[in-house]
């Protein structure tokens, strides 16, 4: 796959007293943008349950580049830029940007697959690594 986007909406609670939006909205959005990734790839939370495996976030980054504000378009990319040869860790990349193509925020996140009953990292089935993997790539990704 070459690209995949998220669009969001702008909502009035997303402003903070400035009247641009939020710096935690922008964790907000990435999630969304992961979780609605993990869908289309056939990742659902119901298979995700079945599997007894959540995704973790280990650390988590953004960085800021231009205000956005509430009448902007903003959609949101997500890109692999790492991950371990047996795939429970991994490093994605989001990109916020307008309907002009200009970057507002990139949001850096390391993640892991985590057993949801004996609370450790695992591999996820080979399955998920197939599905997982069809995540567009950064021009610098890697296998750590």
């Amino acid at each position: 796959m070459e690209s995949f986007y998220t669009n969001v909406t702008i909502r009035w609670s997303d402003l903070d007293p400035n009247f641009h939006v939020r710096h935690s909205v922008y964790y907000d959005w990435g999630a969304y943008a992961r979780m609605n990734f993990l869908t289309y790839a056939g990742i659902s939370l119901s298979l995700l349950m079945q599997h007894r495996i959540g995704v973790i976030l280990l650390r988590e980054e953004a960085i800021f580049k231009k205000e956005i504000h509430y009448n902007d378009i903003v959609k949101i990319s997500i890109k692999m830029r790492s991950i371990t040869a047996s795939g429970d860790r991994w490093s994605l990349q989001h990109e916020l940007q307008n309907s002009n193509g200009i970057i507002h925020a990139i949001i850096n996140i390391d993640g892991a697959w985590m057993n949801t009953e004996i609370r450790k990292l695992v591999a996820p089935p080979s399955s998920f690594q197939e599905m997982f993997l069809t995540i567009p790539k950064t021009n610098d990704f890697k296998i750590v």
